[in-house]
């Protein structure tokens, strides 16, 4: 069967999504058309194609255990110098991303995996381009803010064109949380 890319995330809803993804094609960003607006839970990982069963029955399990929560973002960050990217910062819901790619990419499932860095929830806007370009969405997006209910995430793969493709969507098992508690939440996901 051979393997395949795949990789975990919380989509940006419309509008937001779109604009954010229309934005950074605007910056140069050859990448931005074949990534859909995302928060990743899992980076880009090669498995076994035979393994997807067992991936997406991991991934329902993980799902079943949260229930959905406020996100929302506001204003940028870089991490320049160390990595060429400029992103939208997650100020509601970091915690509760957090929880969740770790349970990702728990040792007992079939996602077990080391990251490169330190596990940052954000929403790449520039990656890669021209160092007064990535100034530039720093500047321009600074004013940007979104909020939306997350109420599940998704399995994309990467296609031989480089485009991520949705496979599958995760719905979290509870009730949605009033935005106004999430920002109080000592136990991000229900289970945890």
């Amino acid at each position: 069967m051979g393997t395949v890319t795949i990789g975990v995330s919380i989509a940006v809803p419309e509008p937001h999504g779109s604009l954010l993804q229309e934005r950074r094609a605007g910056f140069g960003d050859a990448a931005a058309h074949g990534i859909p607006t995302h928060v990743t839970l899992l980076p880009p990982t090669e498995v076994d194609a035979s393994a997807l069963p067992a991936v997406e029955a991991h991934l329902t399990e993980v799902a079943a255990a949260g229930r959905p929560f406020p996100m929302r973002l506001s204003g940028t960050g870089t991490f320049r110098p160390l990595s060429p990217v400029v992103y939208m910062q997650v100020v509601q819901g970091a915690e509760t991303c957090t929880w969740l790619q770790t349970r990702v990419r728990d040792g007992s499932g079939p996602l077990a995996r080391e990251l490169q860095f330190p596990y940052h929830p954000h929403v790449t806007v520039a990656h890669g381009i021209e160092d007064a370009a990535m100034d530039r969405a720093f500047r321009e997006l600074a004013g940007f803010e979104a909020e939306w209910p997350c109420t599940g995430f998704a399995l994309y793969e990467q296609g031989p064109d480089g485009v991520w493709r949705k496979l599958r969507e995760f719905a979290f098992g509870g009730a949605l949380v009033p935005p106004q508690a999430g920002r109080a939440m000592s136990a991000p996901l229900g289970g945890a």
